[in-house]
């Protein structure tokens, strides 16, 4: 018989009608006489009742029913009695009095409950991926992923943006992470790159006079993964002519607002803030920092010459700062160990470590405590110290303090609880260094990217104080994770390739990898910019998660591989033939 509604969606509106609903057996209870069914589809649970009285003929099949066995129901909706009301179910007032019962399929037990909060192996989960998403919670992650796809779609052709896709078979570019290469067999010992984003294509689409382009697509990148990260991502993309930075941003954000309102009912009547890359780096130690709560970092470099700690005297010496932390109220949950250990935590940031004083009624304490006993309030004051709080110190060059106090701001962040997940700060990073310096590879890599506008009025520092730029770039923050990053493009070759050269390309070689684009550079290449979004980390932060695993249908592991389906597997012999490819064993001399 045909589906006539939902199990999720019994209401009064089926009361004393027949309705067939279709689904999976969640739970089974047999009374005796009587059996319950909670039967559960897409969109919830509804109670089944299986009497003798009125399903004789078939009260013996329902007798045989196994948790997730998919059968198909018929049969009358009434209101459940008072007392077995469920007021935490959509359809708690409800239950089916079964007329009529049909398996349709039959199930093994299955690995793990299919409920939430269920303790199980994330390979477990992920080689029985079809089952651990019938849970509830992973349903819903992926219903909400749906939605903000569709706001987000429906906010961009609105504003007069083009859904075009573009390759993703391409050339393989440096800069950035590793590519993902794909064999030619017509081509013999040459190879595709899987895209690691449409960035070039779409560049390429402004010089075309598309004027606006979007895509949800899907990006490639061969790097170490995080809890954040995957091989292969979803990004929202998108690319404009002729408007100006600010106006990009307004765009970015009327979407990220129309997706908060349209998928969790929120407002956002404001702008988003918006602060500087040298502000952010100052205040919280991070250009992605996480404003949901204070903790901000203290530059007390001028105040060290009051006190006779060598380690602070030094850094200062040789041209490092000093800051500091004030860890609110928090003297008592922390022992001299858990601070202590703060000095291997930094380790990994590049610190050579972190001191820490508590205040107290009786004055400073801790082991650098007695170095600053005779003459307080010079550093209680700069760091509005009470007792009851931890004070927490990096001394060394800016980028290792910032890094290292930063990190330790959001290490007590989450052991305090101060990030709640049902707060949504959004934030604009603007302003950002056009290019940073690699010691592994001893030269300048791009920041954003190598197609990223420097700030007109720094063009002339870039071969003569290339660390000195600054680029018409922005990335947009969300509690703490980059969602997002857009810039202004190049559009002029001689920028274009003084750019590559400050990247130490040299001529050739720049023509070798982007001749194309060089090349169009020469045909009316209008002023463009966009922005890119990850997709993927946007849902999980919606969603309340902490893995992107959580809100992508099949992701790997983290190791990068896939245990439903055991990819990558090795290539059978003729598949190498084909491709004129051999396998070497990289673990023999």
């Amino acid at each position: 018989m045909k589906r006539t509604t939902y199990c999720g969606l019994v209401s009064e509106e089926h009361v004393d009608h027949e309705v067939t609903v279709k689904g999976w057996v969640q739970k089974r209870r047999d009374l005796g006489g009587v059996i319950f069914v909670d039967l559960r589809d897409r969109e919830g649970l509804v109670q089944i009742v299986f009497n003798r009285e009125f399903i004789d003929d078939q009260f013996a099949v329902a007798e045989e029913l196994r948790s997730e066995f998919v059968i198909e129901v018929t049969g009358k909706v009434v209101h459940r009695a008072d007392s077995e009301i469920n007021p935490k179910l959509r359809t708690g007032h409800f239950e089916i009095m079964a007329t009529s019962l049909t398996i349709l399929n039959r199930s093994k037990t299955p690995p793990f409950p299919v409920e939430d909060d269920i303790d199980v192996n994330e390979d477990k989960r992920l080689e029985y991926r079809y089952v651990d998403l019938r849970r509830p919670k992973m349903l819903n992650n992926l219903w909400m992923r749906s939605k903000v796809t569709h706001a987000v779609r429906q906010y961009l052709d609105n504003q007069g943006f083009l859904d075009i896709e573009t390759p993703d078979l391409t050339k393989s570019t440096p800069e950035g992470a590793r590519d993902f290469l794909v064999p030619s067999r017509i081509h013999p010992g040459e190879t595709y790159a899987l895209p690691q984003s449409p960035q070039l294509f779409k560049q390429l689409l402004m010089a075309s006079g598309f004027d606006r382009y979007y895509q949800i697509v899907k990006c490639f990148r061969d790097e170490d993964l995080r809890g954040d990260r995957q091989p292969e991502f979803t990004q929202i993309d998108l690319e404009t002519t002729f408007l100006e930075e600010d106006e990009i941003r307004d765009i970015v954000e009327g979407m990220l607002k129309y997706v908060m309102k349209e998928v969790k009912g929120i407002d956002f009547d404001d702008p988003f803030p918006v602060m500087t890359y040298d502000e952010a780096m100052d205040r919280y130690g991070s250009d992605k920092p996480d404003t949901r709560f204070g903790m901000e970092l203290t530059d007390i470099t001028d105040i060290v010459d009051n006190y006779s700690f060598k380690v602070f005297n030094m850094a200062k010496e040789n041209g490092g700062i000093v800051k500091g932390i004030n860890v609110k109220g928090a003297a008592d949950q922390y022992s001299r160990k858990d601070l202590d250990s703060l000095a291997d935590f930094v380790a990994d940031f590049g610190g050579k470590g972190a001191a820490w004083i508590k205040v107290s009624d009786e004055g400073l304490t801790g082991p650098i405590g007695k170095f600053f006993r005779d003459n307080p309030e010079p550093l209680t004051e700069c760091l509005n110290a009470e007792p009851g709080d931890i004070l927490i110190f990096a001394a060394d060059k800016k980028s290792v303090v910032d890094r290292s106090l930063g990190e330790i701001r959001l290490k007590f962040g989450r052991e305090l609880g101060l990030m709640p997940k049902d707060q949504y700060n959004f934030l604009w990073i603007v302003d950002f260094p056009l290019l940073e310096w690699d010691d592994e590879e001893n030269r300048y890599t791009a920041m954003h990217h190598p197609f990223t506008m420097p700030k007109r009025e720094d063009l002339d520092k870039l071969e003569t104080a290339p660390g000195e730029v600054y680029a018409a770039a922005y990335d947009i923050v969300l509690n703490g994770y980059e969602i997002g990053g857009g810039s202004i493009r190049i559009n002029e070759r001689e920028i274009q390739e003084r750019m590559f050269k400050a990247l130490g390309f040299t001529k050739e070689s720049a023509e070798e990898q982007f001749g194309f684009l060089l090349r169009a550079l020469d045909y009316g290449f209008p002023p463009h910019g966009g922005c890119a979004m990850g997709l993927d980390r946007i849902v999980m932060l919606l969603a309340g998660e902490e893995n992107i695993r959580q809100v992508m249908a099949f992701p790997k592991n983290g190791r990068a591989f896939d245990p439903l389906t055991s990819a990558p597997s090795e290539p059978s012999e003729s598949q190498l033939s084909d491709l004129g490819l051999q396998t070497i064993d990289l673990d023999k001399d």
